[in-house]
C-alpha cells in the first residue's frame, strides 16, 4: 500500500481527499472562465497573501509571538513552497496575458515560449529539491534528515532518479511554438501536449511529492494532479496545461495558510515509508526508527522508465515527420489535438 489509510480514520481521508479533488475543479472553472474570475484567483489573491506573508516575518524577525506560532511560519517555511506558489501564479498570469491578448507580450509570437519556460522553471524547482533531499539523506542507500518544516524525509538514489525524469520531462514538451488562444477566450491551448505527455508528468510529479512532501503527497500528488486531468480529458480539451498551472498555484495557496489540514487533522495522510509509525513518525521530535521505502523505489524507476519511453516515442514521430520536435508540433494527427484545434 502507497499510503496508510486505515481503521477509523479512512473515511475521514477520503473524504478529504474528494474535498481537495472537486474544490480545485470547481475553482479552475471560476479562474478560466471570466476575467474577473482570474484576476481575482491569480492578481488580487496573491496580492493579500503576500502581504500576509511579509506580515507574518517581520513579525517573527521582532520576536512577536503571534508571528513564531503561526501555522505558515511554523509549517511552511522552506524555500521550495514559496518558489512553487509564486512560479506557479507567474504562469497563471502569463496564460491570461496569451489567452486575453493583453498588451504587446499578448500579442507577440515570442511570448508563445512562455508556457514552456514557465514549465521548465517549475519542474526545475521540484528537480533541485528532490536532488537537495538525496544529498541531505548522506547515502544514495537512503538515510533519514529532518525538513526546515519538521518533517523527517528518507532520501535516497530514488530521488535521484526522479530528478532524472524530471529533467527528461521537460524536453518531452513539444511545439513550444503551437500556443492558442480558444475561440470564447477561456482558455489558453497547448494541443501538442496530449495525453502522452500528461501521462509522463502526471507520474514524475507525483513521484516528486510522494518523496519530498509524505505529509501531503494524498492530496498534493493524487487530487491535485487529477484535477487538471480530469478536466481536460472530459471539457477543456487542449487547456491541461492551463488547467495544471491554476490548480497548482490555488492549491499552494490554500496550503500555505492551512498547513494543518494536512499535518494534523482527521483529513492527514502520510506514506508508507514511516510503516506504521504514521504522522507521529514523519513530525515526531526523534529520528524513525523504521524506514520502508520499496514503494518510493518502484514508483521512481517507474516515474524515469515511462519519460525515457514518452521521450524516444516523441523522437521516433519527429524523425518519421522530418520536424524539429520543439520548434513544430508532431502529434497533428492525433484525436487529442483535433480536438484541441477545433475550439482554437
Amino acid at each position: 500500500m502507497f499510503f496508510q489509510i486505515y481503521g477509523e480514520t479512512a473515511g475521514w481521508q477520503l473524504l478529504g481527499w474528494l474535498l481537495v479533488f472537486t474544490g480545485l475543479v470547481v475553482m479552475n472553472e471560476i479562474a478560466r472562465r471570466s476575467k474577473a474570475g482570474g484576476i481575482a484567483c491569480f492578481l488580487a489573491l496573491p496580492a493579500a497573501l503576500t502581504v500576509y506573508f511579509i506580515a507574518i516575518y517581520v513579525g517573527a524577525a521582532s520576536g512577536a509571538e503571534w508571528a513564531l506560532k503561526n501555522d505558515t511560519y511554523v509549517h511552511m517555511n522552506s524555500w521550495f513552497h514559496y518558489a512553487k506558489l509564486y512560479a506557479a501564479t507567474a504562469g497563471c498570469i502569463g496564460f491570461m496575458v496569451l489567452k486575453y491578448h493583453w498588451g504587446k507580450a499578448g500579442k507577440s509570437h515570442g511570448f508563445k515560449a512562455f508556457p514552456f519556460i514557465i514549465v521548465a522553471i517549475n519542474i526545475l524547482i521540484a528537480v533541485a529539491s528532490d536532488f537537495e533531499s538525496a544529498i541531505h539523506a548522506g547515502s544514495l542507500a537512503g538515510g533519514w534528515w529532518l525538513s526546515s518544516e519538521g518533517v523527517w524525509l528518507y532520501g535516497g538514489w530514488w530521488n535521484v532518479l526522479n530528478g532524472l525524469a524530471g529533467l527528461l520531462n521537460i524536453f518531452c514538451m513539444t511545439g513550444w511554438w503551437g500556443i492558442y488562444s480558444s475561440k470564447d477566450k477561456k482558455d489558453m491551448l497547448w494541443p501538442d501536449m496530449i495525453w502522452v505527455y500528461v501521462l509522463a508528468y502526471d507520474i514524475w510529479n507525483f513521484q516528486y511529492t510522494y518523496l519530498n512532501l509524505p505529509t501531503h503527497s494524498w492530496y498534493c500528488g493524487l487530487a491535485l494532479l487529477l484535477a487538471p486531468t480530469f478536466a481536460a480529458a472530459l471539457w477543456n480539451k487542449g487547456g491541461w496545461i492551463q488547467n495544471r498551472a491554476n490548480t497548482l498555484a490555488l492549491w499552494c495557496m490554500f496550503a500555505q495558510v492551512f498547513p494543518l489540514f494536512q499535518d494534523a487533522s482527521r483529513f492527514t495522510t502520510v506514506t508508507s515509508v514511516y510503516g506504521q509509525g504514521g504522522i507521529a513518525a514523519a513530525m515526531g521530535s526523534s529520528m524513525p526508527t523504521v524506514a520502508e521505502p520499496t514503494a518510493q523505489g518502484i514508483i521512481s524507476v517507474l516515474s524515469f522508465v515511462v519519460n525515457v519511453f514518452v521521450f524516444a516515442y516523441i523522437l521516433k514521430r519527429a524523425k518519421v515527420q522530418k520536424k524539429n520536435p520543439w520548434k513544430n508540433e508532431i502529434f497533428t494527427d492525433t484525436k487529442d489535438y483535433k480536438e484541441a484545434m477545433e475550439r482554437a
